[in-house]
Formats: structure tokens, sequence, C-alpha cells
């Protein structure tokens, strides 16, 4: 019998000294309880994706004296760690795992298949390995490799002469809705192919943009999951190897459920790997602000969550009740800075030199200001992080406020298009079995209320309609045609993709956010700004 570990932890990006502890701790409790073999997510020792860190040689040094540290606390066990392993020749350096054992490192295996699309960018930093790995061990055969080495499947046709008994894959995926179906699919076509069971070791924990979901698993040769391990939270999945457990049973992802998981590890992340401990959230009484100051004080607790209420002579009595009751019902504390004392005076200053135009949105635009203005000062003062509360949908159309509306720290709703936004609500209201969000915010016409009787709908189609178009243009890549053969109306498609494309200069500027859908904007969408291309 093999006992076998999958450490599913969160290993902070360029914290080697950190991750190192966390690493030994891990190896040496494994060995108090008779583990034999313990494996950690990829790059484990420096942090998932460590970006141009990797172009710093004291960097890859550090790592490098880090992982020989490690060895020397491995007695009897195997332990696999994830590190950069680098080439003294050529200065190559590879994504790779150690393969210790008995005080020492006895192989290090470098990855083969390198993901270069996109949030990855695998070929900008290593160089490709060219063998695969089997070991033996207590009479069984078995192979390790890195997250995408078994996504292709010419890689997985090698693995089917070696005669496994078993594969340990190690691997830092990041999550995205409907990622996880695509995982099990890979686990179980590789367990299938070559005939024995895969143990999954997932890394978990926010980095930037990136939320990692964890879920390490063990698959059984006839492709079916028998052990999993938690999703979005550490975990440490053992295993007696041969197995004998039946399939477990899977529940159905639901896209709200899994999408307040994905955004509140990634809040609570975010937040506290960048030093700061409380955040600040401008609620005006919307549907977005809501969801977002409402994440906050669910993920980070109510006493590190502080609402500034900013109203104008725009502002309803119904939002601005709405406002004050959503931070009652979460028990945050709330301050009301009126802004049209401020506004006032910005207009008398501003007097002579629009004599003559009419008021516009320079007018609607200030006011975004000044309320972005006071959020930043707050942040400045106190040290609070500003949370965004701008949604994909008005960011993908450049329906927001450059030094506005669209300040901030951190995008919460950047990656969330406005139907799921809703959809957030309903299921944070039923996640803690009382309203939280008033239904009147949840079925208020959404407004920016920079103007009287304004509407969203005013600048923008319905929001069910405007989000299939974006998912078709942003995430799909389908161009006009494409998408009016769907049956939507081609000077409607044809307006969406002229407001997505000319506000790409504003999305440059946004706060990072969190990926939720199969493609976020950022480092998965990469246009350029100056661009005469027209679909």
């Amino acid at each position: 019998m093999v006992k076998i570990a999958l450490a599913q932890d969160n290993f902070w990006v360029g914290d080697i000294e950190g991750n190192s502890r966390r690493i030994i701790e891990h190896i040496q409790e494994a060995r108090k309880n008779k583990v034999d073999i313990i494996a950690f997510p990829e790059l484990a020792l420096v942090g998932y994706p460590p970006q141009d860190l990797l172009h710093k040689k004291y960097f890859i040094k550090k790592n490098k004296d880090a992982i020989n540290s490690i060895a020397k606390t491995v007695e009897d066990i195997i332990a696999i760690v994830g590190f950069v392993n680098s080439s003294d020749d050529s200065g190559d350096i590879y994504n790779s795992y150690a393969f210790m054992h008995k005080g020492k490192i006895s192989d290090v295996y470098n990855k083969i298949n390198l993901p270069n699309y996109g949030v990855f960018d695998e070929k900008r930093y290593f160089k490709p390995g060219r063998d695969i790995s089997v070991y033996s061990f207590k009479g069984y055969s078995f192979s390790v490799n890195i997250c995408e080495d078994i996504w292709r499947k010419d890689y997985v046709k090698l693995l089917m002469d070696k005669n496994l008994d078993f594969i340990i894959n190690v691997s830092a995926s990041p999550f995205h809705m409907g990622k996880l179906s695509t995982r099990k699919e890979i686990l179980s076509y590789t367990a299938r192919q070559a005939k024995c069971f895969v143990f999954y070791c997932n890394l978990v924990g926010g980095q930037d943009g990136l939320v990692f979901d964890g879920k390490s698993m063990v698959v059984s040769p006839e492709g079916k999951i028998v052990k999993a391990a938690a999703r979005f939270e550490e975990d440490l999945l053992v295993s007696n190897f041969p197995l004998r457990a039946k399939a477990v049973k899977e529940t159905q992802e639901s896209q709200p459920e899994t999408s307040f998981e994905a955004l509140s590890l990634g809040i609570k992340d975010y937040v506290r790997k960048n030093g700061f401990k409380k955040v600040v959230v401008g609620v005006s009484g919307g549907i977005d602000s809501a969801v977002v100051v409402s994440l906050a004080a669910l993920s980070l607790g109510k006493g590190n969550v502080y609402a500034l209420i900013m109203p104008s002579r725009y502002t309803s009595k119904g939002t601005f009740r709405d406002a004050l009751r959503i931070c009652r019902n979460l028990g945050i504390k709330c301050s009301i800075v009126p802004i049209d004392n401020i506004f006032n005076s910005y207009m008398d200053s501003l007097k002579e030199l629009f004599k003559g135009y009419p008021a516009d949105k320079t007018e609607e635009n200030i006011q975004a200001r000044i309320r972005g203005n006071i959020l930043m000062a707050f942040s400045n003062k106190f040290g609070y992080l500003v949370a965004n509360t701008g949604n994909k949908s008005e960011l993908s159309c450049g329906y927001c406020t450059l030094y506005g509306d669209m300040v901030g720290g951190f995008g919460v709703l950047s990656d969330i298009p406005k139907t799921l936004v809703y959809k957030l609500a309903n299921y944070i209201n039923r996640k803690v079995r009382r309203i939280i969000i008033p239904l009147s915010v949840i079925k208020r016409p959404p407004s920016a209320e920079l103007r009287f009787n304004q509407k969203d709908s005013d600048t923008l189609p319905s929001y069910d309609i405007l989000d299939d178009i974006l998912r078709l243009y942003i995430e799909e890549d389908l161009y006009l045609d494409d998408i009016v053969n769907r049956g939507i109306k081609r000077s409607l498609v044809k307006k969406v993709i002229n407001m997505v494309d000319k506000n790409e200069y504003k999305r440059r500027q946004a706060p990072p956010g969190i990926k939720i859908t199969p493609k976020a904007f950022g480092r998965d969408r990469r246009m350029p700004i100056t661009n005469k291309f027209s679909p």
C-alpha cells in the first residue's frame, strides 16, 4: 500500500521563504501520519504565476537555494515540489518539480507542454522539457507531470505504453465558469487512456485577477472521480493506494453560487496579500454597489467594510433609502457625504469657461468624479482599499466615467455581466436566509442618476440582449455577420461592437478584477487601443 497526500494550499507569489515554511510543515506532518508520497501544486515554491519575477536572476537563485534546503528535510518519504529550474550553461529556465527522497533531490522534471494562450504566458519565460518521468516505489510504477502536460493527447499517448499504476499531476489551474467540467474531462480521458489512477493536485487562492479553485481529486481507471478535495479552500487530500472507493456524487455547478465563492476568495486574498485590512465602497442604492458591499462584508467581515453614501439632487428618495437599508442590513458603518455643494463649486468655477454651452455628459461626469475623489480621499486618509463597483457589461461599452466611477484598487464585478449581477443579488439573499439586498433594488430599472429621470436603457439595450452580444463578440470572438445570423438586429449589434472597440482606452485604465468568465479583459483579451479594423 502507498499512502499519497495532495497538499492543496494557498502559496503566495514571490514569498519563497513563507512558501518554504509551509512546504516543510506539510512534509513533517505527512511523515507523522505515515504518508509515503506528498505532492504540492505547480510552482508551489514561488507561487503561480510569477510573471516577470522570472527575469530576476536573484529570484531564480533564491528559489534554487530554497528547494535544496527543503530537500534536506525530507527523510523516508517522497516529496514532489514545484519550483523554477535553470540551466547553469544556457541560463534557460524551466517550470519544474523536484522529486525529493532521503534528504536529496533525486530527480528534476521539466514541464513539456507550455501553455501560451489566455492568461498563460509560459513560453515568454520557460523552455520546454523533453522527457517524461517514470518512477518505482513499493512495487508500483508511476509518472508525475505538470498541469498542461496531460491537456495534450500526444503526451497522454506516451503514458499509455508505460504500464503505470498511477499518475500524479501537479497543477495551477485557474478558475473560470465551466473550467471544472473541462478539467474533469481531461483527467477522465487521461485515466481511461493510461488505464490507471490519476491523482490531481491543484493550487488554491487568489492572485491578482486569477482565482485558483483547488478541487484536487483522484480519478479511477474508468474515468470516475473517487475522491475530491474542497473547492475554494485549502485542503489535504489523503488516499491509500490501491483505492477501492466508489465514484463520488458530484453536484451540478451553479453559476451564481460558484461565482460568489470565487469572488469571495478573490476579494479576501487580494486585500490581505496586498497589505490591506479594510475596504471602502461607494454605496448608491443601486444593484452593483449593493452586490459589491455585500460580497465585501460577507468575505472580509462587517467590521472591515465601510460605506460612503454620496447623494446629489438627482438621487431619488428610494435609492437613498435603499443605500441606508443595505448598510443597516449588513451591520456595516457608513457615512453620508452629499455632493451638491461640491458640484455647485465646480459649476461656479467653470461657468465662464462653459458659457453658452448646454449641459451634457460633462456635468454628469463631474458628479462621478467628485464621488471618485471622495472615495480616494477616504482611502488616503484611513488606508482602506477602494472596491470598484462597475460590471463587465458597462465596462465593455464604456458606460462608465474615467477617474469617476472607475476609480478603485480592485474591480470586484469587472468580469461579471449585468445579468449575473442580478443573479448574485438573489443568491446572496438566499445564502444568508434573509433580505440583505432589498427587493426594490433588484426590481428597480438601473440608473446612474446623474440627471433627472435617467435610465441605463436610454444608452444601452436591455441587458439580456446586450450580454448575449457581448458574450458572442468578446468571449467567442464572433464578428458582425456571425452575431446577426443568431437573430439579433444588425444595427444593434453594430452599435454594441462600436462601443466595445472605441472604449479599449478606458479598460486599460480600469482597476484589476477577478476572472469569472472564459475571457476577461486584461491578459485574456489584448486588443490595441489605436485600431482601424472594423468587423
